[in-house]
């Protein structure tokens, strides 16, 4: 009897399912690959720092996919459409609408607007929408308004700008005056303005670390126009120095590596912020098409040769004024873009992004939908049509 009995225990050990003998040894060589992966991107990210940002796009988005995948932002298409990103968000600027996408494509928020020349600005996680030479002004972010401001009909707004904290500078005409700034810090409470009475003021910039603002004024030398661009102090009234920009009228004016940063017809200009150490970069008789002030410690150009045509070289500067890169181009572009370690140039058939040295990091063809490409700091980049937008994961 107890032999049959052990006989049968045995039999139905026999029948009971067995763990896989070969389940550690998976688990083990997906570990080994995880490793050899993550060694890879290390060495990568050590080497030019974009390791980390595929890292960061792979945990963000998961697999790579191309422009048209899963994240889509669409709008109503206009001629007059401008476009920001801040964050992981969108802003879409039209004459008639201002709209806020958020991360899923979804709008957060928008509101009718009558701009006769719509502009965006972005700094930090937020944008600036306004009308130059007009009267409406919007700051918003992901969740949708933090500001509006309604200037008078003679007290037109005429610029905006937004640092990397979020302080925005608005320029704006003053009645019996040359022009006023007025500063609003992150939290938009009013924190400094002036009046300028000797020179017209085109431009202000908050600096970086929100205790200085950078005026560009404008005046005569030798009945010739010249730029100049004013400092104060947060904490008073009165200028604390000025530089000029010779031989050029400023276009546009920021912040890199904290050296302030002015785009001419002619030249870039690189100043401390407090107007020494000053270098330039002159364009040497070439024409500046368009340019972008958002990259990592450089700005970005496209030079053309001929006031018309498509033949040129996009150029990237480091803030001593000198060339870090110059390609040559034969072909026409639509768009370049800067966003820290990458540069996003949009061709007629193509998009290559390129690092500062001008090295292609990837290339996405068959692009002929897209009339611009927004670059963004982890990477990734927006194509941009008529009605929506793409996202691009290299």
């Amino acid at each position: 009897m107890n032999e049959y009995q052990d006989e049968t225990e045995q039999e139905k050990q026999d029948e009971q399912p067995k763990t896989p003998k070969h389940g550690f040894r998976r688990f083990l060589l997906f570990f080994l690959i995880l490793a050899a992966v993550l060694g890879v991107v290390v060495v990568a990210a050590y080497r030019d720092g974009t390791g980390f940002d595929a890292l960061r796009r792979f945990f963000s988005y998961g697999s790579v996919e191309k422009a048209g995948g899963s994240t889509e932002f669409t709008y109503d298409a206009s001629p007059s459409n401008r476009y920001a990103v801040f964050g992981n968000c969108m802003a879409v600027l039209s004459d008639t609408s201002l709209e806020v996408l958020n991360d899923k494509g979804e709008k957060v928020w928008s509101t009718s607007v009558n701009m006769n020349a719509p502009a965006l600005a972005v700094g930090g996680d937020c944008a600036v929408a306004y009308d130059v030479g007009g009267t409406e002004l919007y700051v918003v972010d992901g969740s949708g308004k933090r500001l509006a401001l309604t200037a008078d009909e003679e007290e037109p707004f005429i610029a905006a700008t937004m640092n990397a904290k979020g302080w925005l500078a608005v320029t704006s005409g003053k009645k019996n005056y040359k022009g006023c700034v007025s500063v609003y810090d992150d939290q938009m409470n009013l924190a400094f303005a002036f009046n300028s009475s000797q020179r017209f003021v085109t431009d202000a910039w908050v600096t970086d670390d929100c205790k200085g603002l950078a005026a560009v004024t404008l005046g005569q030398e030798d009945s010739v126009f010249v730029s100049n661009i004013v400092l104060y102090d947060l904490s008073q009234t009165d200028p604390v120095g000025n530089y000029s920009v010779k031989d050029g009228l400023v276009l546009a004016i920021g912040e890199l590596s904290s050296r302030l940063t002015t785009v001419s017809d002619t030249c870039l200009t690189f100043a401390g912020t407090d107007g020494g150490d000053s270098a330039s970069y002159d364009y040497s008789g070439e024409y500046l098409r368009e340019y972008s002030l958002d990259g990592d410690g450089y700005a970005a150009l496209l030079l053309d040769r001929y006031q018309s045509g498509s033949v040129g070289r996009l150029v990237t500067v480091g803030t001593d004024g000198k060339e870090l890169a110059s390609l040559d181009v034969n072909t026409e572009i639509l768009s370049i873009s800067a966003a820290g370690r990458y540069l996003a140039v949009l061709y007629a058939d193509k998009l290559v992004i390129y690092n500062p040295q001008l090295q292609e990091y990837a290339t996405l063809s068959g692009t002929d939908y897209a009339k611009a490409a927004l670059m963004r700091t982890d990477g990734s980049a927006l194509m941009i049509s008529s009605d929506r937008a793409s996202l691009y994961l290299p």
